[in-house]
């Protein structure tokens, strides 16, 4: 009882640094939870349809690769919980305590931390998928979906079992790890330095065998048809060795060399050198890890847009018209009336049993237009920017040559037939069932989307359009690229804070070991604001060292979409300039703790 109630009070002690990994996993587990509560409600699913059919696959495949992710995470996240512990549980050894209650200690603390974090995120997944789920759910298909429940207790079940066997297998393992450690490496563990040492060759072959694994990666993923599936493997495998050589081999030496120049006498610069270079081996593994989850959350977000933007120029490269109604009624005129038109356009038609025919006159007063050459979208694709969609008229005597844009436009059941634009007179001469087509352009698809539903269901009594023009493309897109959207944006979140607080505990779980040098530096008369100064210097390095390689995987990455992404790489500064925001108030946030924890309270006057 005693021993349990030391060791609560030494995770009290630490709470501030335990709430930074806690962060992390309460996200991971709020996220996966809203991706099981869309993806796993099967009265949700059946009652919409095919509107809800693919995105319920996507969230599916974002909760298993959000549970790949989240499982490297909590087994990286523990070994440094535990690291923290190491020091209380070597005095807990040296006082008599039995290695049988140190493992139960640990594991009754790892399960305590997973399932606190796991009940919090589902709460938390649970006001996200009521509140901001339910928001980017109704932008995605624009209507009020049936049976969608915020709060699934399936989804809730499968999260918490999920996550509590997660921990509980890291806590097994953390359990074997520290009751085998020696207490005397338990207590002096944190402060031996692992100060690195420049061995040319070592570091050359290092540099080149990372370069050359990096060069493997980004060739895959810049050819994926080559290993299609295999790709994906290959690529990770060699990004994440390749990442890690090269920054055991370059960063060591980076270090050592800098140290070397004048440069470094100068104010604090071998202060800060001395910091990275103390527990150097230990940081490349986790710049490394960092590295991949950086181009990760950077690489879903981006990829996240990348859909959105695509929809709607996907779907106006399609026709210049948005709907074609065929004989509409007077109720579908008034809601037709309701839109936002660009433009609107009635045509009279004769069917005959072969052939349906238009009134050439009729053309001339409004020309029938088609989606510009540059417009379309294999143009787009090729000139690497979307584009608004850009339209043109077509004269008559063209249209009688070539019918076949007037010919997509018309419904289902006159496309067999063949297409007769005549004179007005010979028109008027013809006999047939007489009928009236209108067609008409939105000014914008997203902002029509809702109304022109209405017009669609009051046309043919269905919710979703199966009208000729643009309206039934965008509908496909929306459902199926907005659930790519969705889950592009909560993933990079999750990663977000994954990688974040995994190099911000990193980076606290050292600063009570460096308080006391910045404590000395204070006695001698350094100024605060110097020491400031060096933090922010030697924080930035290990933010920017990640941000920057994780920026080039990106980069190469995106290569792998090119089979659905229009232009992957058009308006990237979007998706750049939100996440680097993001990553930079991490790094303030990181910076503010560290100094709060080692720059002195009392300043030492010279």
């Amino acid at each position: 009882m005693v021993l349990r109630k030391l060791a609560f009070t030494g995770i009290k002690s630490r709470i501030k640094d335990y709430t930074v990994l806690f962060f992390g996993l309460v996200i991971s587990s709020a996220i996966f939870y809203m991706f099981e509560a869309l993806a796993t409600n099967q009265d949700f699913i059946k009652a919409n349809g095919s509107m809800v059919t693919g995105a319920s696959f996507i969230f599916q495949f974002g909760s298993i690769l959000l549970t790949i992710i989240s499982l490297v995470y909590i087994f990286y996240a523990n070994s440094f919980l535990m690291s923290m512990r190491r020091h209380d549980y070597g005095l807990f050894m040296m006082l008599g305590a039995k290695q049988r209650k140190i493992g139960q200690l640990i594991l009754t603390e790892t399960l305590l931390i997973g399932t606190l974090a796991s009940l919090i995120g589902i709460v938390v997944g649970w006001l996200l998928t009521a509140t901001l789920g339910n928001y980017l759910m109704d932008q995605m298909f624009s209507s009020k979906l049936k049976g969608f429940e915020p709060f699934f207790l399936p989804a809730a079940v499968a999260t918490l079992a999920l996550y509590v066997i997660l921990f509980l297998i890291a806590g097994v393992i953390n359990r074997f790890g520290l009751t085998k450690t020696p207490v005397l490496q338990l207590l002096k563990g944190d402060s031996e330095p692992n100060r690195p040492t420049l061995k040319k060759g070592r570091q050359l072959i290092q540099v080149v065998l990372g370069v050359a694994l990096l060069a493997i990666g980004y060739y895959v993923m810049a050819n994926m048809k080559l290993l299609v599936l295999m790709s994906i493997p290959v690529a990770l495998v060699t990004i994440v060795l390749g990442t890690y050589f090269l920054f055991n081999a370059v960063f060591v030496w980076l270090v050592v060399m800098l140290k070397r120049l004048p440069w470094a006498s100068k104010g604090l610069h071998t202060f800060t050198l001395s910091q990275l270079s103390f527990r150097i081996r230990n940081y490349t593994r986790i710049l490394s890890i960092v590295s991949i989850l950086f181009a990760l959350a950077l690489g879903a977000i981006t990829v996240g847009i990348g859909f959105q933007r695509q929809i709607t120029s996907m779907a106006t490269a399609q026709s210049a018209y948005t709907l074609v109604l065929s004989d509409p009624s007077a109720t579908v005129k008034q809601e037709v009336k309701k839109l936002d038109r660009q433009l609107t356009a009635q045509y009279d038609q004769v069917v005959t049993k072969k052939a349906v025919y238009f009134n050439a006159d009729q053309f001339k007063n409004q020309p029938f237009e088609s989606v510009s050459q540059e417009s379309q979208i294999m143009n787009q694709a090729k000139a690497g920017r979307l584009q608004a969609a850009k339209y043109q008229k077509i004269s008559v005597d063209k249209m009688q040559k070539n019918p076949q844009q007037l010919l997509l436009n018309l419904p289902n059941w006159q496309r067999s037939k063949a297409i007769r634009i005549v004179s007005g007179n010979r028109f008027s001469r013809l006999s047939g069932s007489q009928h009236k087509v209108l067609m008409l352009r939105v000014a914008d698809l997203s902002k029509s989307q809702a109304q022109l539903k209405v017009v669609s269901e009051k046309a043919t009594g269905q919710a979703a359009s199966s009208l000729p023009g643009t309206f039934a493309m965008f509908t496909e897109a929306t459902a199926l690229f907005g659930g790519f959207e969705f889950m592009g944006f909560f993933l990079g979140i999750a990663f977000l804070a994954m990688l974040a607080s995994c190099l911000m505990f990193k980076i606290l779980s050292g600063a009570a070991s460096d308080k006391r040098r910045y404590e000395m530096l204070n006695k001698i008369g350094t100024r605060p604001q110097i020491l400031r100064r060096s933090i922010i210097q030697e924080v930035g390095v290990l933010f920017a060292l990640p941000g920057i390689l994780g920026v080039i995987d990106v980069l190469f990455g995106l290569q792998m979409f090119r089979g659905l992404l229009l232009s992957p790489y058009d308006q990237l500064w979007l998706p750049f300039t939100l996440f680097l925001f993001l990553y930079i108030i991490y790094y303030v946030i990181t910076v503010m703790m560290y100094q709060r924890i080692v720059v002195p309270k009392v300043k030492i006057d010279k």
